[in-house]
């Protein structure tokens, strides 16, 4: 089992964590990524180095999900056959809780998520971000997660050239591996752990406002899309009406034009297809498109002979297909090919370990 930790100026709290773990379970291999931190912190690097973990790392910061892939690339060049634990440097994630999610990992061969349970004295930004991403994601996975921005995860060996292939190099990076993993049909499992704040969780480098953007940024693209299509559809269903007069003939027309400009936008930025070839993921949304287009039409004719306006009737309509729209989407039309609990997408590319600094060192703080 390899412990991977992702650090950004990380203080004694990285060193204490190592030496806790190393006391523990001594057979236990400890990779830090050194994401950026900069020459005032070479002193945390060299001691935890001096203490068994092996630190790899990047000149610039790059951001936690780069580093994430930089450590997993290297456990599966160097360690092929380890499952890893990814933990915080901050003191959030012990010892005894790290352990306790490789065994589970290690047991059960899914990607398990060391789940806080917010109770006591927990900082509102995180208590707010996570409700907010809880929800989101519990809607998309058609599941209920106790906490999707846990950084304390376990992943079994077989699925470390699947996580190299998730994008997103910043915090968003982790819930977009959950989303990708119910794509892929991968299985994920919760295990309770301890809720740690230290100092309100001061040394956390969460930008509030932008890394909560990025990390709800899966979520909101399919959003942005469905409105748009949504603006585009309706203004050609009130132009078209006026036009014709005749409720299906606008309704089709109107229809064929937004879910196509629909389609290539989801398939590039939402959805990040990756088929080759377009045809059958055309043909999957153009059923779609038939089957909501026969319920849009059955919803706007129950509505509008009820004496309901077209505009709201219109907006009622949507509103109760957005969710469905979506599912299909996610599970069906775009869907990631199903395989293995542990398989990967594709053979990761060769690892680049030129920068990685993963023996020690000289001791720089004699300069």
């Amino acid at each position: 089992m390899i412990v991977l930790v992702p650090a950004y100026e990380p203080d004694q709290r990285l060193v204490q964590l190592v030496e806790t773990l190393c006391a523990a379970a001594p057979d236990v291999g400890i990779v830090v990524v050194d994401d950026g931190s900069g020459p005032r912190h070479l002193e945390v690097f060299d001691a935890v180095r001096a203490r068994g973990a092996t630190v790899i790392g990047h000149p610039v910061n790059r951001g936690k999900g780069y580093a994430l892939r930089s450590g997993f690339r290297y456990v599966a060049r160097m360690h092929p056959d380890q499952d890893v634990v990814s933990a915080d440097c901050d003191g959030q994630h012990t010892a005894v809780d790290i352990l306790r999610v490789a065994a589970r990992a290690r047991a059960t061969g899914a990607m398990v998520l060391g789940a806080r349970e917010f109770s006591g004295a927990v900082p509102a930004r995180s208590m707010l971000g996570n409700r907010v991403a809880r929800a989101l994601v519990g809607a998309v996975m058609h599941c209920r997660l106790q906490d999707t921005q846990t950084g304390l995860r376990g992943y079994p060996s077989g699925m470390l050239a699947w996580l190299q292939t998730i994008p997103g190099d910043r915090f968003e990076y982790e819930l977009t591996v959950l989303l990708s993993a119910a794509r892929a049909g991968l299985p994920v499992e919760e295990l309770p752990i301890a809720t740690v704040y230290l100092d309100g969780n001061a040394s956390s480098h969460f930008r509030p406002v932008i890394d909560s953007l990025r990390v709800l940024r899966p979520l909101l693209t399919f959003s942005a899309s469905s409105l748009a299509a949504f603006g585009i559809d309706t203004l050609a269903l009130m132009v078209f009406s006026q036009l014709t007069g005749i409720l299906w003939v606008s309704v089709l027309a109107a229809r064929a034009i937004s879910s196509i400009v629909n389609f290539l936008v989801n398939r590039r930025w939402v959805f990040s297809s990756r088929a080759r070839h377009w045809g059958l993921e055309a043909l999957r949304y153009w059923a779609l498109v038939a089957v909501l287009l026969t319920a849009n039409y059955a919803l706007l004719a129950t509505m509008t002979e009820a004496d309901l306006a077209l505009l709201p009737a219109k907006l009622v309509t949507e509103a109760v297909l957005f969710v469905a729209s979506y599912e299909v989407q996610h599970r069906f039309v775009f869907a990631a090919p199903r395989r293995a609990a542990t398989g990967a997408p594709e053979a990761p590319r060769p690892a680049d370990l030129s920068r990685f600094s993963p023996h020690p060192q000289p001791d720089r703080t004699a300069r």
